[in-house]
């Protein structure tokens, strides 16, 4: 009996995949790679960097001093809005290895809690700026474990006026693109990719 994987290949055209492939988690694969294409293509050119996967709601890029596997909030920001996206690090020397950050839509009020929420897990999150990050090592491997077992997450937080926001995230392709990132870092400190 043969089985078969729930992710498309890594292709170089999406007009190459057959029809069947296109559509898949009830959504167009050629609206998440035109988004994508956006949203890095939009970076400038030192920080894009090679995408080593991308399926689902995630890409996994390789920018040389660091792996990410990134994904961008649900929610479209309007023109001259940030976008909020959300992603895991990974560095050749180990020195962030599934580190998670995410820009957030909004800033979030000086000394509030910046909460990620995965299924039904919460995760307590440092914040400045625009910007939060995990809190360590063990949060880390607990975030990424969340990740691998639940559709979607989310990030809340207030705003300076005290209003609260919420970034929403897909999971779909989440685990691959996180462990295609890994895999690329890990191989880049072993000297085995240049």
């Amino acid at each position: 009996m043969t089985t078969r994987s729930t992710f498309p290949p890594l292709v170089r055209s999406w007009s190459a995949l057959p029809a069947a492939n296109r559509n898949y988690c009830g959504g167009d694969v050629r609206i998440a790679f035109a988004a994508f294409a956006m949203f890095f293509l939009s970076a400038p050119a030192d920080a894009r960097g090679a995408v080593v996967y991308a399926g689902g709601a995630w890409v996994a890029i390789d920018r040389g001093n660091v792996c990410e596997a990134l994904t961008r909030s649900q929610k479209i920001a309007p023109k001259g809005m940030v976008q909020a996206t959300a992603g895991f690090a990974f560095a050749p020397d180990h020195r962030r290895w599934g580190e998670f950050h995410a820009q957030l839509s909004r800033v979030p009020r000086p000394g509030s809690s910046v909460m990620l929420q995965i299924g039904d897990q919460p995760f307590l999150l440092l914040a400045r700026d625009g910007w939060a990050w995990s809190r360590g090592p063990l949060q880390e491997q607990a975030i990424i474990a969340a990740a691998r077992n639940a559709s979607s997450m989310r990030i809340e937080a207030r705003d300076p006026g005290g209003g609260r926001f919420t970034d929403p995230y897909l999971l779909d392709g989440a685990p691959t693109a996180i462990d295609a990132a890994a895999a690329r870092c890990a191989a880049r400190g072993a000297g085995k990719v240049r």
